[in-house]
């Protein structure tokens, strides 16, 4: 009882209170890639992460060795490091992640495994225009979040604004400036971003046109029937057949997406796969 009352009061806490947490490194043995590390974030309001062979074999589907792949919204690595291993260290995977307190996790997972994965952590939020943003949560110790361009707009993402805004960027602008040799290697896009995932991949239209990547992408539970409607619309329009996942394992269950189905579940996943490839 004892231990439960003082785990329920350091969530109530975290909730309210803005403070940083440390991280603490967990080891994991797979059955293909050995040790795997992982550092996992001490805040009350985030469960301890496992990395799974099935998670690594889930995402191999898609992100092959030696490739690109990109996690926009990487939070604290939870999907990075899986997808990095999956392209493993001679391919690269970049996590984007413009929260400061989340970021500095992830910059912690990018140091691990140099064995096996290659993670360039970036402190970006991927926005159509770039410039500056508001960046509010609903929890004080910023485990998730969303960027907004006015202070009224960050209001719906929750009351808690970090004091300093964040930077966005438009993703294809940086990737050719900066990493035009890994694009005829684009395997992989991961886009979760509190329900602007949309704007987002609207932003990459061309990039999705010329690479034709696997696209993974959340289904967020405050959108309207029209912006579900919508989300589907951009990615079929680029010639991509969607899937609903019940989880990042290789045995989840899957079912491919008509637009009325986007409807069918609060909040889910998908991926899209280019119709050239199937």
């Amino acid at each position: 009882m004892f231990k439960y009352l003082k785990e329920s009061f350091a969530r109530k806490k975290a909730r309210r209170v803005t403070a940083k947490y440390p991280y603490e490194v967990n080891s994991f043995q797979l059955a293909k890639e050995g040790t795997v590390e992982f550092a996992n974030w001490k805040n009350p309001l985030i469960p301890p992460k496992t990395i799974t062979q099935a998670e690594i074999n889930f995402f191999r589907r898609f992100a092959t060795p030696g490739s690109f792949s990109i996690d926009v919204g990487a939070n604290i690595g939870d999907t990075t490091v899986p997808m990095a291993i999956a392209v493993g260290k001679e391919g690269l995977t970049l996590g984007f992640e413009p929260n400061p307190m989340t970021y500095e996790i992830l910059e912690a997972n990018a140091g691990l495994n140099k064995g096996t994965a290659h993670i360039v952590p970036l402190r970006y939020a991927i926005t159509e225009e770039e410039g500056e943003f508001f960046y509010s949560s609903s929890e004080a110790s910023f485990g998730n979040g969303g960027v907004s361009a006015s202070a009224s707009e960050a209001d719906t993402h929750g009351k808690f604004k970090l004091p300093e805004k964040v930077k966005g960027i438009n993703l294809s602008k940086y990737l050719h400036e900066n990493y035009k040799d890994y694009l005829p290697k684009l395997s992989l896009i991961k886009v979760d971003v509190e329900g602007h995932d949309k704007d987002v991949l609207r932003s990459i239209s061309a990039l999705i046109d010329q690479y034709k990547p696997t696209i993974i992408a959340e289904c967020f539970s405050e959108a309207t029937l029209d912006e579900r409607f919508e989300l589907y619309q951009i990615v079929a329009d680029h010639d991509y057949t969607l899937y609903y996942f019940g989880d990042f394992d290789e045995n989840t269950e899957i079912i491919q997406l008509s637009p009325h189905d986007m409807n069918r579940w609060k909040n889910f996943n998908f991926y899209a796969i280019p119709n050239t490839k199937k």
